[in-house]
């Protein structure tokens, strides 16, 4: 099986759009036995990701989180955009409902990998989901 990887600029993402609605382009991909292993072995699940409480999160997490709660202001203007959740990991809600913030990564020279991705109205704290791979996986945060 062949994947086709696209690059993406410094903390970019195809899976993230403005909030203008601007779509991101997607290219075919075919999953790979190797992928799906990986997803496993991460503790993702399709639909149902495993929960994470608030209290285990990392600090710059609970802080992502109070902004969000806050409504910003936001270190990254790429917060608040929307996540399409393309690789349907989370469950499945119409287009806009889902949007991602940037938890920052101490010592990294930018965005990181780490994002919080909440359900529900721009700039609130609700049906959120945690990740620290770059949406590979995601946890659900529980409160």
């Amino acid at each position: 099986m062949s994947a086709i990887l696209c690059g993406c600029g410094k903390g970019g993402s195809s899976n993230t759009t403005p909030e203008s609605g601007a779509s991101a382009s997607s290219a075919p991909v075919q999953a790979s036995a190797a992928a799906s292993d990986t997803l496993a072995a991460s503790g993702a699940q399709r639909g149902a990701p495993v929960s994470i409480a608030k209290a285990k999160l990392p600090g710059e997490a609970a802080e992502t989180l109070r902004l969000i709660k806050a409504g910003g202001p936001f270190p990254f203007s790429e917060d608040g955009v929307l996540f399409r959740n393309s690789s349907a990991l989370l469950p499945e809600h119409p287009r806009g409902y889902y949007h991602a913030y940037t938890v920052r990564t101490p010592g990294a020279a930018d965005r990181g990998l780490r994002r919080i991705v909440c359900g529900g109205p721009r700039r609130q704290a609700t049906d959120c989901y945690y990740t620290d791979d770059y949406y590979a996986s995601f946890k659900r945060i529980a409160d």
